[in-house]
């Protein structure tokens, strides 16, 4: 299991933020070439990135790069020197359906795509991009996605709680990693907790991120807590001794349970060790 509870966007053309995340405790890194980037610094920006993402010098970290859409001056190089360096994916902006997903994959091959979801068309083509061969993740764009919405930006996110259930549907539909998309405010420590226990709780497997204070908190709402897991030992344990009693009915501290309650036992425990691997 590949944990991705925090996944930090990192500006390609700032030097010194690309060496101050070899120390973060981010599960993820986007080495990012489009929104964070001047127009003047792209091309630099992305020999950084690739430098980057073939460095070895990460850790355990999954290394993603972010390219510019095919319509700018800059995607096509962008997608051929992020295909060239191999990183775990290449994240694409504005993905529309599975014609814009060809395009990309015609230049990118078999290296695995995060899709962003982050406009009507992406919604509506959910099921498409979410099936798509080499689409390993969805990404929720949702500051773009609130702008092509012409929706307002508030705390609950209750205008597009609908738009992120129907991302979610897709993943989920499709056996597909989703996350959540970023929280503006950086100073607003407890907006941003509230946010992301609400993306934890719909479904998320994790979060995007804007700045390294955002890391620890993240890790800790999408990290299974020591209660968490020890219920999640019962729940096992208990199955475990029922089959061997020849006992069709399994009751954990008074409360019936079922096969489901098992599996969401299993992915507890499978998440708690992924995590312990990270350390």
């Amino acid at each position: 299991m590949t944990v991705l509870r925090s996944v930090l966007y990192m500006p390609s053309s700032n030097e010194r933020a690309l060496e101050k995340a070899k120390t973060i405790a981010a599960d993820a890194i986007i080495f990012d070439l489009e929104d964070a980037v001047a127009p003047d610094a792209k091309e630099a920006a992305r020999g950084n990135a690739v430098a980057a993402a073939t460095s070895g010098d990460y850790g355990n970290k999954t290394l993603t790069i972010r390219c510019n859409g095919l319509d700018t001056p800059w995607g096509a190089g962008d997608l051929e020197a992020a295909a060239a360096a191999k990183p775990a994916a290449i994240v694409v902006p504005k993905v529309s359906g599975a014609e814009h997903l060809d395009a990309i994959t015609a230049v990118t091959g078999d290296t695995p795509v995060w899709a962003m979801v982050e406009t009507p068309a992406a919604l509506f083509a959910i099921r498409q991009i979410a099936a798509y061969p080499q689409v390993s993740a969805l990404v929720m764009g949702t500051n773009d996605l609130v702008k092509e919405l012409r929706a307002a930006m508030v705390p609950g996110r209750a205008p597009i709680l609908a738009h992120l259930a129907t991302a979610l549907l897709g993943a989920r539909e499709a056996g597909k990693t989703i996350l959540d998309g970023v929280y503006n405010d950086v100073k607003d420590e407890q907006g941003f907790l509230a946010e992301c226990r609400q993306g934890q709780q719909l479904g998320f497997d994790g979060k995007t991120l804007i700045h390294p204070s955002q890391v620890a908190p993240c890790n800790e709402v999408w990290a299974p807590t020591e209660a968490e897991v020890e219920h999640a030992r019962k729940v096992i344990d208990a199955f475990a001794e029922a089959e061997r009693d020849g006992r069709g009915v399994v009751t954990v501290d008074g409360r019936m349970v079922e096969n489901l309650h098992r599996d969401i036992a299993q992915r507890v425990l499978e998440t708690s060790e992924a995590i312990a691997a990270l350390a």
